[in-house]
């Protein structure tokens, strides 16, 4: 019994604050929000038939696609470099986890600053003779989110990759520059065999961490943004503000339903990896 009176009060709290809450909105996502009666799947069928919501979720998928797999290289990347320059490591850490510690107001008014019509950048295009760029409300902005989001999360997963690259004993690096092997050789055969389960618990976090992008979103271009970066939180919110809870209800319960299939498939994979 000590273990569970230890998580007793973790697991009350995330079962008022998280599990019932959404055992609601299940229920919600079956019934009418005005007359509350029972629909059945009518609500489902409304979202997938919504063309807002078949945005919003082409542009979460794109996000998600493109965001993950540059974060997971570039932080991987990052902790490569600092792992084999053991001098002022510490320094370099802490300026790559600066990002996460800056509030996001002040991180969304440095970026206005910066990718405004009228910003820094577009006037430093002006002094080498290009034209200015709406970068907030035009395609660009969908780089700018992906920027941010690197900018935001690269330092938290370096050390994560770090971490997990601390859990590899030198003595086998060791062995293998004995045995001949340059280092793409030991690369490939130890370092990543070695950060396999750091790898899968990277991938999980950066892909709840891409849903929750919408903060930036929100600040920098306001609840109806450019097409680019129109986000399934975006609309949530709107739903939300319009009252249109059985449809709110429903497209959380369906992306939720996602997310859990993608951890699971993502278990599945590297269950298959561990017992090679």
């Amino acid at each position: 019994m000590t273990p569970w009176l230890f998580l007793a009060p973790s697991l009350l709290f995330v079962s008022v604050m998280v599990l019932l809450p959404f055992g609601d909105a299940v229920r919600r996502s079956f019934f009418s929000a005005m007359s509350r009666k029972f629909v059945g799947l009518g609500n489902y069928i409304a979202v997938f038939q919504n063309e807002a919501f078949q945005l919003a979720a082409k542009n979460t998928a794109k996000f998600a696609l493109v965001c993950i797999p540059l974060l997971l290289l570039f932080s991987l990347l990052l902790a490569l470099i600092l792992n084999a320059v053991k001098d002022s490591r510490g320094v370099f850490k802490t300026a790559f986890l600066l990002p996460i510690a800056i509030p996001v107001a002040s991180m969304v008014l440095l970026w206005r600053i910066l990718f405004h019509q009228h910003g820094l950048l577009n006037i430093a295009l002006g002094w080498v003779g290009l034209e200015s760029v709406d970068w907030l409300n035009s395609g660009w902005a969908f780089g700018v989110l992906v920027f941010t989001y690197l900018w935001k999360n690269v330092g938290y997963d370096m050390v994560l990759w770090i971490s997990g690259l601390s859990g590899i004993s030198p003595a086998l690096y060791e062995s293998a520059q004995i045995d001949g092997a340059n280092a793409w050789k030991r690369f490939w055969r130890i370092t990543l065999p070695g950060l396999t389960p750091t790898l899968f618990t990277i991938t999980v976090l950066s892909l709840l961490n891409s849903f929750k992008v919408f903060r930036e979103a929100y600040l920098i271009a306001g609840s109806y943004p450019d097409d680019s970066i129109y986000m399934l939180q975006h609309l949530f919110n709107n739903w939300f503000l319009n009252l249109d809870v059985d449809k709110m209800c429903a497209g959380a319960v369906l992306m939720a339903l996602v997310v859990f299939l993608l951890i699971l498939a993502l278990q599945r994979v590297w269950g298959k990896e561990k017992s090679r």
